[in-house]
């Protein structure tokens, strides 16, 4: 976790960092460092704030969370076959260790995200 948050905020350098904790997505009750914010509405359309890429610690992995997208999807999407190995989501990336992740497709993902959700 201490290795990828200061490859994240290394990134992210000038974007908030803050820990958001409570019952996210599928009622699971998580602790997950945010990098940037950004405001966006819900299928409801209701305004949420959120967060540009998360990092949070799972019972048997960790996951990152990347919420950039376009027209075309998210942006995890095209990069997954060059993280590593990981296991991907629309906006998703898990793994059992940093080791498991390439770290400069890593940065490449994040410095996209960061000037897509500019």
């Amino acid at each position: 976790m201490r290795r990828l948050d200061r490859v994240i905020s290394e990134v992210m350098a000038d974007e908030t960092r803050a820990l958001w904790e409570g019952v996210f997505w599928g009622g699971s009750d998580q602790t997950i460092i945010g990098y940037g914010d950004f405001s966006s509405t819900d299928s409801k359309a209701k305004p949420v704030d959120w967060f540009k890429v998360g990092l949070a610690a799972q019972k048997r992995h960790l996951s990152l969370y990347v919420n950039a997208a376009d027209s075309d999807g998210y942006l995890v999407g095209r990069y997954a076959d060059r993280l590593g190995q990981v296991k991907t989501g629309s906006a998703s990336i898990s793994f059992k260790s940093a080791d498991d992740l390439d770290l400069d497709v890593l940065k490449e993902l994040l410095r996209a995200a960061r000037k897509l959700m500019a």
